[in-house]
């Protein structure tokens, strides 16, 4: 079957890693079930995974792809949950969880396997382009927003960094909610996109707001870590799932954390629950993900240079 999969490890120029190509068929366990793959999406930890983070030299080669919607065994469309091994159903109880393409072999291909547990139906409201959206970067920013910030309708929120999957997820998703939203963007172009999306306004980086916030959704890091930290009210919750710029702030702000009871909240991915409310959301509200681009799978390289150069506003889609 034909895939797109990591062949080498490059730390310095990971698309040097990236292959298309044909592939053996996906090995199908007792428990496990077949999808037929009719979108996958790209998320950063594609690239991170050609740099070998979380994908180490043994496991190569690795398709990529973590996100997919498809057709099951029996004829149902269906979306997958990214998970493999979060509760033991089809792996043991024993193995550590995994996102697909650690351990398990992902979604950029015609077909891919996972445990039964990890297929979810899709609604009928959504494309499968749309639904492939959702499991990462729309799931994580569903499990900022609704879980880890703790916002209630009439909170304000600032999201990082306008463009990025999670970003324009977190922006949609907590106007749709009710939230007031606030972004910011270097590109003048997504802070436009961010307004239309619904967020009350978009700023410059580290530009001065309207008034403090009580969350800050961070996925940008080092860039915007200080500006991000001085937006809280005090007791405000600082949620944070990626550090695109650098993990290493020059300034981490201790005195205002601790002096204004700041709280800073790590977040990873979501439940199998969460994207099932999210699915069900996305379909009664008719938020749908906002997409960049849709390409062909034997394309896959223009969306890994396009997400690698940042010139991108929402999720690029990849079709079989």
């Amino acid at each position: 079957m034909f895939a797109a999969y990591a062949a080498r490890i490059d730390r310095d120029q990971p698309l040097n890693g990236l292959e298309l190509g044909e592939r053996p068929e996906p090995d199908v366990p007792l428990g496990w079930t077949t999808v037929d793959v009719k979108a996958a999406s790209l998320n950063h930890h594609d690239l991170w995974s050609l740099r070998g983070v979380g994908l180490g030299e043994e496991s190569l080669p690795m398709i990529l792809g973590c996100d997919a919607a498809g057709v099951d065994a029996d004829g149902n469309e269906v979306v997958l949950y990214s998970v493999v091994g979060a509760t033991g159903h089809g792996v043991g109880p024993r193995e550590r969880p995994s996102i697909l393409t650690e351990k398990y072999q992902g979604t950029f291909a015609e077909r891919v396997a996972v445990p039964q547990w990890n297929v979810l139906p899709k609604p009928k409201e959504l494309s499968f382009e749309e639904a492939a959206c959702l499991p990462t970067a729309w799931l994580t920013a569903y499990r900022m927003l609704f879980t880890n910030a703790e916002v209630r309708p009439g909170d304000s929120v600032l999201v990082q960094g306008a463009g990025g999957g999670v970003a324009t997820a977190a922006i949609a998703l907590g106007a749709a909610a009710g939230l007031r939203v606030f972004a910011t963007s270097r590109d003048e172009a997504k802070r436009r996109r961010a307004e239309e999306l619904g967020a009350e306004g978009a700023f410059e980086s580290g530009a001065r707001l309207p008034h403090r916030m009580d969350a800050v959704i961070e996925t940008v890091g080092a860039a915007t870590w200080s500006h991000s930290v001085k937006s809280l009210k005090p007791g405000g919750r600082l949620v944070i799932s990626g550090a695109t710029s650098g993990p290493n702030p020059p300034a981490t702000e201790l005195n205002r954390i601790f002096f204004l009871e700041l709280k800073v909240v790590g977040s990873t991915m979501g439940s199998k629950e969460e994207l099932a409310g999210l699915l069900n959301f996305c379909a009664a509200k008719g938020v749908r993900p906002v997409i960049d681009s849709v390409l062909p799978l034997d394309r896959a390289r223009e969306g890994f240079e396009k997400m690698a150069t940042g010139d991108l506003f929402g999720k690029i889609v990849l079709t079989v």
